[in-house]
């Protein structure tokens, strides 16, 4: 049964987080980070190509409660997940269990060997909350990296270059998690502001906030199908190295390089996967630009026809998508949205779809609790 991503009190969450931080370890945090997970209005597999996408922040977090110990070691548990993750700084970091724990020893890892100097929190206790939906599209992971990051950066009381952290929670997912995602979750993460969408260009990692006003007279909904996913299965990877044979092929550093005529030498080349997923990835960068180009100038029939599109391309090209997210994207439009389709990774995970502002009242609970909108905050 689907159901709607409304907006959670980060107050609440922070408080909460405290709260567990005191009843695990018997004392008071020292700090409390926090980073918001994400859902991406179009741009789809495009990130690890060097493409374009259009993220934003959604109204949901995970929160890191934290304070100093007196040796080496960091203890990390949470109400999010089962089991305890304990290491020392002064020993070599590897993957390990639980599971949950590869994306905080990478990034605690990657803190360690910064090039431009560690960043050495020292010894400290931790506890985590979360209140975005793990595997359902919407970079809970990416949250947790982030919120990790930014409570090593106040503990260590030294600060990262915006993108040098998302950098870094980048490398972290590739090396302890083993999926070998494009940047857009960790830079949206990071740079996400509220009201606003952010157009990546994740070649030069150039970025520019794309706003989305409340005066609009429209609004994003994210809806979760329920369906769980998980990219470290394979398929995901799979489509990487698709692509990256495609760039091969024709000669090109990345998919970001391709045009109309590489399309069709891969077309006479009779490799019909890899130009399937090459004619994904040259649409989708274009759909991108246009998706700005249609917000800013209120153009929001042509922004839900590229949302169509978009999904078509990934159910018939890119083939990432199911049934059941299929009849949820059906759905959705049938309820009177403007445009929708899948977002995430694939396989399950979450829809979204433009609707006109207050339209959302009519959909029926409890299929469809109450939405409060699209509203991101900063990381």
């Amino acid at each position: 049964m689907a159901r709607l991503i409304d907006a959670a009190d980060p107050a609440a969450l922070e408080e909460r987080t405290r709260r567990g931080f005191a009843a695990r370890f018997g004392r008071d945090a020292r700090i409390v980070a926090s980073a918001p997970g994400r859902a991406n209005l179009i741009g789809e597999h495009t990130d690890y190509n060097d493409g374009f996408v259009l993220p934003f922040a959604i109204a949901r977090r995970t929160a890191v409660a934290a304070a100093p110990r007196a040796d080496r070691v960091v203890e990390v548990a949470g109400a999010f997940a089962p089991g305890t993750l304990r290491l020392s700084l002064d020993a070599p970091i590897g993957r390990g269990e639980p599971r949950w724990g590869d994306y905080v020893r990478g990034v605690i890892d990657e803190c360690l060997v910064l090039p431009q100097g560690a960043l050495d929190p020292g010894g400290f206790d931790a506890w985590i909350e979360s209140d975005v939906p793990a595997g359902a599209g919407l970079s809970s992971s990416a949250a947790l990296e982030v919120a990790i990051a930014a409570a090593i950066e106040m503990l260590a009381r030294r600060t990262l270059d915006p993108l040098a952290k998302a950098a870094l929670c980048r490398r972290a997912e590739h090396r302890f998690a083993g999926v070998p995602c494009g940047i857009m979750d960790q830079m949206a993460s990071v740079l996400a502001r509220e009201n606003e969408l952010l157009l990546i260009d994740c070649r030069s990692l150039e970025f520019v906030h794309v706003e989305l006003p409340a005066s609009a007279g429209v609004e994003i909904v994210v809806v979760d199908s329920e369906l769980p996913h998980d990219l470290g299965e394979g398929e995901f990877a799979k489509r990487v190295e698709q692509c990256s044979a495609a760039a091969t092929k024709l000669g090109l550093a990345s998919l970001r390089d391709a045009r109309q005529g590489d399309l069709e030498r891969l077309a006479c080349d009779e490799d019909s996967i890899l130009y399937a997923r090459a004619r994904h990835v040259v649409d989708e960068n274009r759909r991108v630009h246009e998706a700005v180009a249609a917000i800013r100038t209120n153009d929001w029939s042509r922004l839900g026809a590229l949302l169509d599109e978009s999904h078509a391309s990934l159910r018939d090209l890119y083939q990432v998508s199911r049934p059941e997210m299929d009849a949820l994207v059906e759905d959705l439009r049938c309820a009177g949205a403007l445009g929708a389709r899948m977002t995430g990774g694939g396989f399950g995970g979450c829809a979204v779809a433009l609707f006109e502002r207050g339209a959302t009242r009519s959909l029926a609970p409890p299929r469809w609790p109450k939405n409060t909108g699209s509203r991101s905050s900063p990381a």
